[in-house]
Parts: C-alpha cells; sequence; structure tokens
C-alpha cells in the first residue's frame, strides 16, 4: 500500500470514529470514556489541534474543539453531557494523570 493510501484510510478511520462518538452514540459521557479508555473526544479534538500546530497552523484548543464537536464545545457539552459523579470525578483524576500528564 502507497503511503497517500495508508493516509486517506487513516483519515477515513478517524472520520468514522468520529461520526460514531458525535452523531450515534452521544450518550456515551466524555469522562467515562476517559476512565475506560485512557481518552475522550476532548483528547481526540486535543490530538487534532497538536497535528496541525506540528505543521506550523496556528489553532488552540477552542478551536480544535469546535471542529471536532461541529459547535462550540460548551454547547455540545449542554446538550449531551451529564454530571459527573463523585466516583468519575475521581476515577477520571487517575485516567488524565495516567493518560494525559505522563504520556
Amino acid at each position: 500500500m502507497d503511503d497517500q493510501t495508508r493516509i486517506e484510510l487513516e483519515a477515513a478511520a478517524f472520520r468514522a470514529l468520529r461520526d460514531h462518538l458525535m452523531e450515534k452514540r452521544t450518550d456515551v459521557q466524555n469522562i467515562d470514556m476517559m476512565n475506560l479508555a485512557g481518552f475522550c473526544r476532548n483528547c481526540l479534538s486535543r490530538w487534532y489541534m497538536e497535528a496541525a500546530q506540528e505543521r506550523g497552523i496556528d489553532m488552540d484548543k477552542e478551536a480544535a474543539r469546535e471542529i471536532f464537536y461541529g459547535m462550540p464545545y460548551d454547547q455540545w457539552k449542554a446538550q449531551h453531557q451529564t454530571e459527573a459523579s463523585a466516583e468519575q470525578q475521581q476515577a477520571f483524576g487517575t485516567a488524565f494523570r495516567e493518560n494525559v500528564i505522563e504520556k
């Protein structure tokens, strides 16, 4: 497989993941994804931002989130996210340290 085809397939897989999370599974909470898988929608938007910045494209966290979510993050959060329990927040602290801070 040539590099261009590989890149196109990887991009298609990313878009399918994004669409799945944003359209079919809006019920899945970011905090639960982070606690179980070590990443969430915000991580995906951050990785998008980091890839842009590596290529010299000026992009901040909010711009990347709006591209990923298809709307301002606060709007999506209000529509789809629920308040996290104390247990979820505690697990998130561990997951965040292990997967984001210590990466």
